[in-house]
C-alpha cells in the first residue's frame, strides 16, 4: 500500500519533531485502504461508539481522536529535519529544489541529501500539509480552539479558519503549491491529505455520521474548504476578513440546502408524491445545528 523508504511513503504521515507512537501512527494508516488507485476512506460502523460524541474542552471525542498523530513514520530523522528546516526558506526560493538544498545547509548537512527525495517539490508540500494537520490535531487535543459552546456551523467555520490561517506565510507562494499538488504523480497524496483534513475536522466538530451522511458532509465540507482556500490567494483584504466572510457564507449556504430540501418536500406533498419527509428528514440528519 506504501511506497518504500528508497522512493519515500506516500503515508502522509511526516516527523517535525520525536518519534512517532506506534500506536497512533496504526490508527492513523488503517484508514488509508486503496480503491481505484485513490485512497478509500470508509464510513464509520453505525454500530459502533463514534469519535466525536461528546465536545468536551474543545474536542470532540478526545478518547479516540488524541491517539492519532501525523508526525512521523518512515522518514529519518534528518530528512524531516531538513524538511522542516527548507519550509523557512520558501517565502523567498517557493516550493522548490533549492529551498531543500537551503534547509539542508542550515542544519549542516550535504545538499545530496536532497536526492533521496525522489519528488523534491512534491515532499516539501506534503510534509507542510502533514504538519498543519498536526499542529490542528494538537490545537483541537488542548482545547485551545473553545469549540465546546458553539452550534455546528460555527465549529465548522473556526476550524477550517484556523487550518487555513496556517497558510498565510506562504500565501504569495500557495498557488506554486496548488499546482505541486495537482500534477498526476502527486494527485493520489494530495487528495488522501485533504481527505484526512476533512474528516479530522468533521470529528472535532463533533460529527454523527450513518454510512451515507459520513460522504455527503465530507464531500460538501471538502467543497467549502477548496473553494476558501482558492478564495483566499486572491484576497487582499486586511487579515483576510474577506475570506473569512466568504467561508461563513459558504457554511451558511451549505446548511440552508435544509431549507431548500424542506420547501421541494411541500411542493412534493402537494402533488401526492408522498417523499418530501424523507428529503427533509435526511437533510436534517446531514446538517444538525
Amino acid at each position: 500500500m506504501f511506497r518504500s523508504i528508497g522512493r519515500l511513503p506516500l503515508k502522509t504521515a511526516v516527523l517535525r519533531r520525536g518519534t512517532l507512537n506506534a500506536t497512533r501512527r496504526a490508527s492513523l494508516c488503517s484508514r488509508a485502504n486503496t480503491r481505484q488507485g485513490f485512497p478509500y476512506f470508509p464510513p464509520p460502523n453505525p454500530s459502533q461508539p463514534q469519535a466525536g460524541q461528546n465536545v468536551g474542552s474543545g474536542s470532540a471525542g478526545t478518547s479516540d481522536r488524541q491517539k492519532r498523530n501525523v508526525r512521523g513514520g518512515d522518514y529519518e530523522n534528518e530528512q524531516a529535519r531538513l524538511l522542516q528546516a527548507a519550509l523557512g526558506h520558501v517565502i523567498n526560493l517557493g516550493w522548490t529544489e533549492e529551498a531543500l538544498i537551503a534547509g539542508a545547509r542550515d542544519i549542516g548537512v550535504s545538499p545530496a541529501i536532497v536526492g533521496s527525495f525522489p519528488r523534491k517539490e512534491a515532499i516539501l508540500v506534503e510534509y507542510f500539509m502533514d504538519d498543519c494537520l498536526q499542529r490542528l490535531i494538537d490545537k483541537i487535543d488542548s482545547g485551545d480552539l473553545a469549540l465546546t459552546n458553539l452550534i455546528l456551523s460555527d465549529r465548522l467555520a473556526k476550524l477550517i479558519r484556523d487550518r487555513l490561517e496556517m497558510q498565510i506565510p506562504y500565501i504569495s507562494k500557495w498557488p506554486q503549491a496548488l499546482s505541486i499538488q495537482a500534477l498526476p504523480a502527486n494527485l493520489q497524496t494530495s487528495f488522501k491529505q485533504r481527505t484526512m483534513l476533512v474528516d479530522e475536522i468533521w470529528h472535532a466538530a463533533g460529527d454523527h455520521p450513518t454510512n451515507m451522511d459520513w460522504y455527503v458532509k465530507r464531500t460538501i465540507l471538502g467543497g467549502i474548504y477548496s473553494t476558501t482556500e482558492l478564495y483566499m490567494i486572491t484576497d487582499h483584504s486586511p487579515e483576510f476578513c474577506d475570506t473569512w466572510d466568504f467561508l461563513n457564507r459558504r457554511i451558511k449556504d451549505a446548511f440552508d440546502l435544509q431549507k431548500t430540501f424542506q420547501e421541494a418536500s411541500y411542493l412534493v406533498e402537494a402533488v401526492g408524491a408522498g417523499v418530501g419527509s424523507s428529503l427533509q428528514g435526511f437533510v436534517q440528519r446531514v446538517f444538525q445545528k
